[in-house]
C-alpha cells in the first residue's frame, strides 16, 4: 500500500502543475473547460492528501481500499497521458505557449475524465473505503532486530573481535563511542549483543547497560532504561525526573569502567542524552543505527564508526546448513542453496527468514529451493506464514521511515529496482533519468537545479545504508552504486503491483509506466537468471510485435490500446521489440545504453518521439538522423559507447540540451563559411551545460561554438594531431574564455579535461598567462614541463595528471596548490624525487598514486595533516614502502591494488590497527583497458585480504581472468 501511495502521490504532483498550466491558457480554446480542469486539479490534491492522511494510520488496508487505490492511480495515469498528448513541450517556461492540439478532441477527454474521477469519488462514498479496514490489525515494527542469530552466530567471530579491539582502542582515558552502522537485518544488534555479554567484556567493564532507543520517546525513558542496567542488585529502584537520572548515571561512570549499549540510536535522542557522559572517563558506548550520519554524529571526537559487513558466500552457506542441511547438502541442494545465498546477498535476516521456509517444507528438492529465491520478493511481501514477518518488517521501516509519500526519495528507490539485480548503476545516470521523468521536485527551482535535487535524494538513500556505494570519483563523490539484493526484490514485486516497471511483454504492460527488456527473445521462456530482475512471462504475455499490429489496426481513440510507458530500458538484446519504438509516443526516457542488438535502421523514426527527454544510445549504433532536431524537448543525448564519429550539427539547436557525451566531430555542410554555420547552428542562447566532449582537428567551428556556449560547466577535449596553429589559438581563446566566466563571482563548478597530442606544448603555451576560475582540471598525454596556467587557476579543488610523461622532479611547483582538495597523479616517474613538507597542500584531503614502480613521494612528518584518503594503486607494491601512516591524523582510508601480495597487505592492515583513526584498507581492482575505452581505472573489490585463506590469494594471483562479484564476496574464477 505504502508503494502504491508514494506512485500516486508522485503522478498527482506531477499532473496537478500541468492543470495548473492549462487553466493560465485563458483563451477560446479552453472556454468551458476551465471549471472541469479545475474540478480535477483539486481532487487530484485531495486524493493524494487522503491516501497519505490512510497511511499515516499505519493499519493494514482492505482489498476495497487497495482497490479504489488503484482506480484513482489509473485516472491519474489517464489524465496525465491526456495531457501529455494535447498540449505542447511543458519544459517550454516562460515561452509563448503552443495552441492546444486538437482543442475539440482535448475537451471531449477533458469531459471523460471528469466523469470518470466523479464516479470514483462516488464508488469511494458508498463502499465506506475511508472506514473499511481488514482487520484492524495494525503493522508494528519491532526495531530491535533479531537477536536469535546470535544463538548459533556464523562468521561473527572476527567482527566482535574488532568491535572490541575498537572499544579498547583511542585514549584510555577520553570517551570513546562505537557506532555500528548497517542496513536492517545485516545483524547489527545481533554483532552488539555477541560483544556485550562476551566474557572478555565482563572483565573488562565493572558495569553494563543494555537499551533500545526505539521502545522509548522521550530521553527519560532512554535514561532510566541505562540507569537500570548500571545499578546493582542492592540499590533501591525509584522513579526519578531526568537530572536525577543524569546525575545518578554520572555517579556510576566515574565509580567504575561501564560499557554502555544503545540498539537502534535517533539523532534526537543522542542529542538529548550526549551531555550528560563525561569526555574524561574510561567509559565506552556502543551504539547501532542505520544511518550513516548518526554513526558520525555519535562517534564524532575520539569515536569510531564500524561499516556492518554482509556474510561471504561460504558463511552463508555455513548458516544454511545449521539451520536446514544439518546433514550435509546433497547434488541436487547444492544449486538451489547456492541461488538462495546469491539472492539473500550476505543479509543474515533475509537467510533465516528462508531458512524458517525450509525447515516448513514437506520435500525439499533442489527445485523447491530455485522456486523460493525466484520469488523471494513476493513472498516477504505475502508473508503467509509468518516466516518473513520480521523482514518484511524491516524492509517496510526502510521504506517507510523515508519522509512523507510527496518527498521523491520513495519514488527515487522504487525507480532503481528497474536495474538488475546485483548490477551496480551510475550515480549520474539514475539523476538524470529522474530528473527527465520528472520525479524531482524543487521548492526553490531558482536556487537549485532538478539534478542538484536527484543527487541530494540519493545521497539521503545512501546515509540511510538502503542503497550502497560501490566506486567513488576522485573528488569522493559517489560513481556506482546498488541496493541491497532483498531490498532490490522487495521494490520490485512492489514496483510491479503499482503498474510502475514491468518487464516488456508481460501481461498488461501497456499499463505500465517504465518497461524493461533483458535479453529479450521472442517466443522463448527467460533464462532463470533473468527471474531475479524482470523476465518475461511465457503465459498470458504478448511481444511487441503484436502490440504493434494492434496499436496501428485500430483507428479509433477510444479502441486504440495505446501503449503509455514514459521510459523504456534494455539491459542485453531486445530482438524484435526495438522495431517500434516510434509508437511509444510518450516516452520521455528511452536508455539503450546496454543494447547491444541496436541497428542505424531502428532510429529512423526516432524524431517521432516528440516528449523524449533522455536518450542513451549502445555500442552498435553507428549514425544519427539529422532529424534529431525535432526532438525538442531532449535535455541529455549520451553517445559514449557508441560507434558514432560525427555528429550532425542540428542535434546542437535543441532548445532544452544540457547533457551531450560522447566523442565526435561536427559534421558541418561543405560549402559554408563558420560564420554562416553558427548562425545557423546557434540562432538563439542553448542550454547546454555538458559538453564532452569533442574531438578538435583542423575544422574551425568547434572553438568558435564553444565560446557561443554560455551555459557551459564541464568540457571535455580530445585534440587530433591534424589540429593546426590557427585552430590551436582559437581553442586556447575558447579554452581562456571558460575559464574566466566565473572569475567575478568565483562560484560554482567548472570542470575542463584535456586530451593532449603532440600540439600540447603549443596549445599549453598559448595558456600560459591565463588566469580564471576552475574547480576541476585534468590533463591527458606528453608533456614537457608543468603547465605554467595551472597555477594561475582560482578555486581549482581537482586536479589529474596522466600519463603525462612529467617526474617527479617536474611536479614541485604543484605543491603551491594550497586550495587543492584532491590529487591523481597517474604514470609519474621517479615519484620519489618529489619531497612533500610540512605547508605543501596544505589542504588536500585526497591522493591517487597509480605507477608502475613502487616509488612514492618522500612525505615529511606534519606534512599532509587533512589527508582523509591515500590510494597507493601499484601491483608491485611490497611492505610501507617507508609511508608513516600515523603521520596523517584525519586518515579515514588507505587503497592498494587487489594484485599486492598476501604479506603486503597485511603490513597495511597491521600498520592502520596502530593508527589512531583505525582507518579502511581496501583493495581496488584494475579494469582491463579494452573493457573501459580508458587507460586507467581502477573499480572497487572485496578481492583478496589477509583472511582469506593463502591457496585464495595463490590463485587469485595466478589467474588471467576474474571477475569480481560484489553480492557474493568473493572472487569467482
Amino acid at each position: 500500500m505504502e508503494m502504491a501511495v508514494a506512485v500516486l502521490s508522485t503522478l498527482t504532483s506531477n499532473v496537478v502543475p500541468k492543470l495548473a498550466a492549462v487553466l493560465e491558457k485563458r483563451n477560446e480554446q479552453l472556454k468551458g473547460l476551465e471549471g472541469d480542469i479545475r474540478f480535477m486539479k483539486i481532487e487530484l490534491e485531495m486524493i493524494s492528501g487522503a491516501m497519505e492522511l490512510q497511511l499515516s494510520q499505519k493499519q493494514r488496508s482492505s482489498p476495497v481500499q487497495i482497490r479504489s487505490m488503484a482506480e484513482f492511480r489509473d485516472l491519474a495515469h489517464d489524465i496525465e497521458d491526456c495531457l501529455d498528448r494535447f498540449l505542447p513541450c511543458a519544459a517550454c517556461e516562460g515561452e509563448p505557449p503552443a495552441s492546444i492540439r486538437d482543442p475539440r478532441r482535448f475537451a471531449d477527454k477533458i469531459k471523460k475524465l471528469k466523469a470518470q474521477l466523479e464516479a470514483a469519488k462516488k464508488r469511494k462514498v458508498d463502499y465506506d473505503v475511508n472506514g473499511s479496514q481488514a482487520s484492524g490489525a495494525t503493522e508494528e515494527m519491532d526495531t530491535e532486530e533479531l537477536v536469535e542469530m546470535a544463538d548459533d552466530p556464523v562468521g561473527i567471530e572476527k567482527p566482535k573481535q574488532e568491535i572490541l579491539d575498537l572499544l579498547e582502542g583511542g585514549e584510555q582515558e577520553k570517551l570513546c563511542v562505537v557506532s555500528i552502522v548497517g542496513f536492517g537485518g545485516s545483524g547489527k544488534t545481533a554483532l552488539a549483543w555477541e560483544v556485550y555479554h562476551c566474557t572478555q567484556v565482563s572483565w573488562r567493564f565493572g558495569r553494563r547497560a543494555w537499551a533500545v532507543a526505539s521502545k522509548h520517546k522521550d530521553a527519560k525513558g532512554i535514561l532510566t532504561a541505562i540507569l537500570e542496567g548500571l545499578r546493582s542488585e542492592e540499590e533501591p529502584a525509584m522513579a526519578q525526573d531526568v537530572p536525577g537520572l543524569q546525575q545518578h548515571i554520572r555517579n556510576h561512570l566515574k565509580a567504575a569502567r561501564c560499557l554502555i549499549v544503545i540498539d537502534d540510536i535517533r539523532k534526537q535522542l543522542w542529542n538529548a542524552i550526549k551531555p550528560i557522559f563525561s569526555v574524561e572517563t574510561r567509559s565506552r558506548i556502543l551504539v547501532t543505527t542505520s544511518i550513516q550520519s548518526v554513526a558520525n554524529a555519535c562517534s564524532s571526537g575520539h569515536g569510531y564508526v564500524y561499516s556492518m559487513k554482509t556474510l561471504s558466500a561460504e558463511h552463508s552457506k555455513d548458516l544454511l546448513n545449521k539451520k536446514v542441511f544439518v546433514g550435509g547438502c546433497s547434488p541436487d541442494m547444492e544449486e538451489g542453496s547456492t541461488a538462495i545465498v546469491d539472492k539473500c546477498d550476505g543479509l543474515p535476516l533475509a537467510l533465516v527468514s528462508v531458512a524458517k521456509v525450509l525447515q516448513g517444507e514437506n520435500m525439499l528438492t533442489g527445485a523447491c529451493c530455485q522456486e523460493i529465491s525466484q520469488n523471494l520478493g513476493e513472498r516477504t511481501d505475502k508473508n503467509k506464514n509468518g516466516d518473513f514477518t520480521q523482514l518484511r518488517q524491516v524492509l517496510m521501516s526502510s521504506y517507510s521511515s523515508l519522509p512523507d509519500p510527496v518527498n521523491p526519495l520513495r519514488t527515487c528507490l522504487l525507480y532503481t529496482s528497474l536495474f538488475p539485480d546485483g548490477r551496480p548503476f551510475s550515480r549520474n545516470r539514475l539523476i538524470r533519468r529522474l530528473s527527465a521523468e520528472g520525479y524531482i521536485q524543487r521548492k526553490h527551482p531558482r536556487v537549485r537545479g532538478d539534478l542538484d535535487v536527484a543527487d541530494e535524494n540519493l545521497k539521503e538513500l545512501i546515509d540511510r545504508s538502503i542503497i550502497r556505494p560501490i566506486d567513488v570519483s576522485n573528488n569522493a563523490k559517489v560513481k556506482t552504486c546498488r541496493t541491497h539484493s532483498i531490498m532490490h526484490q522487495f521494490m520490485l514485486h512492489k514496483s510491479r503491483s503499482s503498474n510502475f516497471i514491468t518487464a516488456f511483454g508481460a501481461s498488461n504492460s501497456s499499463n505500465f509506466r517504465h518497461l524493461v527488456i533483458q535479453n529479450h527473445k521472442k517466443g522463448t521462456k527467460a533464462p532463470p537468471d533473468m527471474n531475479d530482475h524482470l523476465s518475461i512471462p511465457v503465459n498470458g504475455g504478448h511481444s511487441w510485435t503484436s502490440v504493434m499490429r494492434f496499436t496501428k489496426k485500430s483507428s479509433s481513440s477510444d479502441e486504440r490500446k495505446q501503449l503509455r510507458p514514459r521510459s523504456l530500458t534494455v539491459f542485453g538484446s531486445a530482438g524484435d521489440a526495438v522495431s517500434g519504438l516510434s509508437n511509444c509516443e510518450l516516452l520521455r526516457v528511452l536508455d539503450l545504453n546496454e543494447c547491444d542488438d541496436l541497428k542505424d535502421e531502428h532510429l529512423k523514426c526516432i524524431y517521432k518521439l516528440l516528449h523524449l527527454k533522455y536518450l542513451s544510445l549502445g555500442r552498435t549504433v553507428c549514425n544519427l538522423s539529422r532529424k534529431m532536431e525535432r526532438l525538442h524537448c531532449l535535455e541529455t543525448l549520451d553517445l559514449r559507447k557508441t560507434m558514432i564519429e560525427t555528429l550532425p550539427v542540428q542535434v546542437l539547436r535543441l532548445p532544452h540540451l544540457a547533457h551531450l557525451f560522447g566523442k565526435v566531430k561536427l559534421e558541418l555542410p561543405i560549402k559554408l563559411c563558420a560564420e554562416d554555420i553558427l548562425k545557423q547552428i546557434l540562432p538563439r542562447e542553448t542550454k547546454l551545460e555538458t559538453l564532452a566532449g569533442f574531438i578538435t582537428d583542423k575544422n574551425y567551428a568547434f572553438p568558435q561554438l564553444m565560446c557561443l556556449l554560455k551555459r557551459l560547466r564541464k568540457v571535455k577535449i580530445w585534440c587530433e594531431p591534424t589540429s593546426t596553429d590557427c585552430n590551436l589559438r582559437l581553442l586556447s581563446e575558447a579554452i581562456q574564455k571558460f575559464v574566466l566566466a566565473d572569475m567575478v563571482t568565483g562560484v560554482g563548478s567548472r570542470s575542463l579535461s584535456l586530451h593532449l597530442n603532440n600540439y600540447s606544448e603549443d596549445l599549453l603555451h598559448h595558456l600560459d598567462n591565463t588566469a580564471g576560475y576552475l574547480s576541476s582540471l585534468k590533463l591527458h598525454g606528453k608533456l614537457t614541463r608543468f603547465p605554467q596556467f595551472v597555477l594561475s587557476l582560482c578555486g581549482l579543488k581537482e586536479l589529474c595528471l596522466i600519463l603525462t610523461n612529467l617526474k617527479g622532479s617536474d611536479l614541485s611547483n604543484l605543491l603551491k596548490l594550497r586550495n587543492l582538495l584532491y590529487l591523481k597523479l597517474v604514470g609519474v616517474d621517479h615519484l620519489n624525487d618529489l619531497h612533500i613538507n610540512r605547508g605543501d597542500l596544505s589542504s588536500l584531503r585526497r591522493l591517487c598514486l597509480v605507477v608502475e614502480t613502487p616509488e612514492f613521494p618522500r612525505i615529511g612528518e606534519g606534512a599532509l595533516l587533512t589527508l582523509t584518503s591515500l590510494q597507493l594503486l601499484c601491483q608491485g607494491l611490497v611492505g610501507l614502502c617507508g609511508i608513516e601512516l600515523g603521520w596523517f591524523i584525519e586518515l579515514q582510508e588507505v587503497a592498494l591494488d587487489s594484485m599486492v601480495n598476501t604479506e603486503t597487505i597485511q603490513d597495511w592492515e597491521n600498520a592502520a590497527k596502530k593508527h589512531p583513526r583505525r582507518p579502511k584498507v581496501l583493495l581496488l581492482k584494475r579494469v582491463d583497458q579494452a573493457e573501459t575505452g580508458s587507460t586507467v581505472k581502477y573499480v572497487a573489490t572485496e578481492g583478496p585480504s589477509i583472511f582469506q585463506k593463502k591457496r585464495n590469494i595463490e590463485q587469485f594471483q595466478s589467474t588471467s581472468t576474474y571477475e569480481v562479484q560484489p553480492n557474493l564476496k568473493q572472487l569467482k574464477f
